[in-house]
């Protein structure tokens, strides 16, 4: 038995500790946001959050995750009321086939939650890992971009108004 806290949820599954947390996550928790691209850990497709960390879920084992807590794509809106990354990526039509785009988002927000502020250098080093066979790469900068620009802007509109600079 393996009890894994998924998007706030604590589930207890009967599974392998050594099955990979992707699996887990498709197969037992019918959580299907990260995808299985490549299985060795070199496109990203199945990139979730791991203690706000971005892991490759095709080789994380789900014993690596007992006591940690895991989130998916499904932890940051859905179709409906998409988060802020959502919104920018369906924003710049970052998404071709889709594949990459849930692993994209969550390495993203990984990035963003460490970094509110990221400079398109950071941004561009963060994302390598994770690869895009469509070539939007260029989109799905911009749509990080335009958020993280958001964020610099936010402070300043809190000021009290007549508050100077």
């Amino acid at each position: 038995m393996s009890t894994l806290t998924v998007n706030g949820v604590t589930h207890t599954l009967d599974i392998d500790p050594s099955t990979p947390l992707l699996y887990a996550l498709r197969n037992q928790l019918e959580l299907n946001g990260a995808k299985f691209g490549c299985g060795l850990g070199q496109c990203g497709a199945c990139t979730v959050l791991l203690d706000d960390q971005p892991v490759f879920g095709c080789l994380t084992p789900v014993a690596a995750c007992e006591g940690r807590r895991v989130r998916t794509i499904e932890s940051l809106g859905d179709a409906a009321h998409p988060g802020p990354l959502q919104a920018s990526f369906i924003k710049h039509q970052a998404a071709q086939c889709g594949y990459c785009i849930a692993g994209m988002v969550m390495r993203a927000q990984a990035l963003l939650e460490q970094n509110p502020q990221p400079s398109t250098a950071q941004i561009r080093a963060h994302m390598e890992p994770n690869l895009c066979r469509c070539g939007t790469h260029m989109r799905i900068l911009a749509a990080i971009g335009e958020v993280a620009a958001a964020r610099r802007v936010a402070p300043l509109e809190r000021k009290a108004p007549g508050a100077k600079p």
